[in-house]
């Protein structure tokens, strides 16, 4: 029979073996963490900024891009370019932005906010006259926008598509007689709602907005020289911390298969 001694003996050293093993448990975890830790602080974050024109297909593209770089974290916003502009100006954290608008990068490059030698042309888009599918005023051209109880597009103070529909309107000479008539969306995916749910009886979308509804159909395309050329750019925002995987996204953007995406939806190359 071992006697007291011997087991307080036994016990206490059963007791510095669980201490030493806890000990390096708590070691190893807590190295585990650093690692850990390091790798999260290792990973890159983007966030972009693109006109809303460009949600279906930068949808499809960045869940490709996204697997062939998973070491960065690529979060996007969409809007009317003009808006993204004020909020570039007034200090989002956005590291890329695409615009359906050269004015809109053109005033961010005079005021220093992008980086000049990453922006770069990407794609050209066409505007056009849409009307629901049930409608009834039976519309043959944008004459006939009088006819109209309602017409729906972007306003022009922060939204390309409607910037250039008051273009054509002007040049038109049809302007005095349908701005009473208009109602102004915060962006293209906006007017098309409003038409393809009966809220407008006509509207003026991009071509490629006009094709992701069965609701709407086109009626006519804008006459050519009746408005500015639709060129989508892209830009690196002078303030990111991220220059490098800006770019990176942006030759992902401009490249051959990326490019056969944006074409699948209906914008059109650069000439």
């Amino acid at each position: 029979m071992k006697s007291i001694g011997m087991l307080h003996k036994e016990d206490r050293k059963r007791i510095g073996t669980r201490r030493i093993i806890e000990s390096i448990v708590l070691l190893l975890l807590l190295l585990f963490g650093i690692i850990w830790s390091q790798g999260r602080e290792k990973q890159k974050e983007l966030l972009i900024a693109a006109a809303a024109s460009m949600k279906p297909a930068m949808e499809e593209l960045l869940e490709d891009y996204r697997k062939q770089h998973p070491e960065i974290k690529i979060q996007i916003t969409y809007g009317g370019s003009g808006t993204l502009e004020q909020q570039i100006r007034q200090g989002a954290p956005i590291d890329l932005f695409l615009s359906a608008s050269v004015d809109n990068m053109d005033s961010l490059g005079e005021d220093d906010l992008i980086i000049d030698k990453t922006r770069v042309d990407l794609l050209q888009n066409q505007l056009v006259l849409i009307e629901s599918i049930n409608n009834t005023i039976n519309l043959q051209g944008f004459n006939d926008l009088v006819k109209a109880s309602r017409i729906a597009m972007g306003d022009p103070r922060s939204v390309p598509a409607g910037k250039y529909a008051y273009e054509v309107c002007q040049s038109l000479g049809l302007w005095e007689d349908v701005e009473k008539l208009v109602v102004y969306g915060k962006d293209v995916t906006e007017v098309l709602t409003w038409v393809a749910s009966g809220n407008a009886d006509v509207g003026m979308v991009y071509s490629t907005e006009a094709s992701l509804s069965d609701q709407v159909r086109i009626v006519t395309q804008a006459p050519e020289g009746s408005h500015s050329r639709i060129i989508y750019c892209a830009a690196v925002v002078k303030e990111t911390s991220d220059e490098r995987e800006g770019m990176e996204l942006i030759n992902y953007l401009i490249s051959p298969g990326a490019q056969e995406v944006f074409f699948k939806y209906g914008f059109l190359p650069i000439e």
